[in-house]
């Protein structure tokens, strides 16, 4: 049965020291699924199209690298996700001349799909352009049977790796090319909700699965574009926006590799990305999170694009909207709070003085009010008003949706720091179920809404 809202609890005072210790809290489900795995990470073979029966001695596919590049080339970048997202960057960083790009598949199937008709097809502006200068690859441990035979890199470091499959997926698939992943790695994330990198549980999480000193550069690109899906291999660039892009944690013994996907990822046309430091990461993801957490399923639930949600001022889905964006603010202000994030908010200032790191958190619990987050979420659902969401693509096409990596982010986080997030529980519950709702029977979840 689903929760009803009780009252939330006091916010911690303000302070620059730690706050009281807790028990050590459980490790969320995701760590503990991945680490519960303690065998090798498997050995995994690149199919390209002459690896598939009938083509073996076919010639070279067209390709913006294969003569030019080796696969464990420092130039090379692989991306592990062809969706929306994936053939934004893809398409971007092809028209860089220098850029030598690898899609990566997940079926066979795809790459079959690619052999019959090679080419990513982005909409921008209402002109269609088509770009196939790329190599292809499927990886698995599937050993295939006609062809050459190889691993992927050559069984060599993969350099640099953009993901950008859906986020319940993102670490799994990267935990499973550990084998080919070390120091001289980069792998850059482009998925919704908040990066699971981020302390506490990050530098847990390299250090459980990599040998000392030996993980990779983890870069987080905020992606801000809309981008909505028309079929295989096809999108429309609904909504040019941009990319906060920076790293959430560095090898500290060969930093410099990070640069080279950083740099290529910032000089694509199109992207608009853009390098900050971490702690500034930090803080657009978290507003980021909210808006995703709230649209999302909001316009799951009610099968609408996103700027229904704002159309009727004092309706059941504006009162919704408050409830969940004080919910989100009360978890994001005790978040700045807590010990776990003390680093993180003390190198938002050259000074660690306990004034500077006191004045920061203050200038932080502002940001995350609940006044601020519902100006920063009338703003962007005026700039997307006109687009779908990406969970209500989801729902309608029957694919799994995101609301554990936005709402249950928010409730994981709240167990964390011992206080409440009853209707973002709710909002999982709801999504989960596969439930269509009409505005005016909101009330009947969000039972509090119809007390504001």
């Amino acid at each position: 049965m689903l929760r009803r809202v009780t009252t939330m609890p006091t916010m911690r005072r303000l302070s620059s020291q730690p706050v009281a210790q807790r028990s050590k809290p459980v490790a969320p489900a995701w760590l503990q699924s991945l680490t519960r795995e303690q065998s090798a990470a498997p050995t995994l073979y690149a199919w390209t199209p002459h690896n598939i029966p009938g083509h073996e001695r076919s010639g070279p596919a067209e390709t913006n690298s294969s003569l030019s590049s080796s696969p464990g080339s420092s130039d090379r970048i692989y991306i592990l996700g062809i969706g929306n997202l994936g053939r934004l960057y893809a398409t971007a960083l092809a028209e860089r001349v220098e850029a030598h790009v690898t899609l990566v598949f997940h079926r066979k199937s795809m790459l079959e799909q690619w052999m019959a008709n090679p080419g990513i097809e982005i909409t921008r502006h209402g002109t269609k352009k088509k770009t196939s200068a790329f190599d292809v690859e499927w990886w698995t441990e599937e050993k295939p049977d006609v062809g050459p035979v190889r691993e992927i890199c050559d069984g060599r470091h993969v350099p640099n790796l953009i993901v950008t499959t859906k986020a319940p997926d993102a670490l799994p698939q990267t935990d499973r090319l550990r084998r080919y992943l070390d120091a001289r790695s980069t792998v850059a994330f482009v998925q919704n909700g908040m990066s699971k990198l981020w302390p506490p549980y990050g530098a847990e999480y390299s250090g459980s699965r990599f040998p000392p000193s030996q993980h990779p550069n983890w870069i987080l690109c905020v992606t801000t574009h809309g981008v909505t899906s028309l079929g295989p291999f096809r999108s429309i660039h609904a909504s040019p926006a941009d990319v906060s892009m920076g790293p959430v944690l560095l090898n500290p013994g060969i930093e410099a590799k990070s640069e080279y996907l950083m740099d290529q990822i910032v000089k694509a046309p199109h992207l608009a990305a853009k390098r900050h430091p971490p702690s500034t990461l930090w803080v657009l993801q978290l507003e980021k999170l909210v808006v995703n957490s709230i649209i999302n399923p909001l316009t799951a639930l009610l099968r609408c694009k996103n700027g229904l949600l704002f159309s009727n001022p004092g309706g059941n889905a504006e009162k919704v909207m408050e409830l969940l964006l004080s919910e989100a603010s009360q978890v994001l202000q005790a978040l700045v709070n807590d010990d776990s994030s003390y680093e993180i908010v003390s190198a938002m200032n050259s000074s660690t003085e306990t004034g500077d790191v006191d004045r920061t958190r203050q200038t932080l619990l502002e940001r995350f009010s609940t006044q601020q987050l519902r100006a920063m979420l009338r703003h962007v659902g005026e700039k997307v008003k006109d687009n779908t969401s990406s969970m209500l693509q989801d729902v309608t096409s029957g694919k799994q949706t995101e609301v554990r990596e936005f709402n249950g982010w928010l409730v994981d986080t709240a167990g964390y720091l011992g206080i409440d997030a009853t209707n973002h529980k709710t909002v999982c519950e709801l999504v989960e179920a596969g439930l269509i709702l009409e505005e005016s029977h909101l009330n009947e979840y969000f039972p509090a809404a119809s007390q504001s």
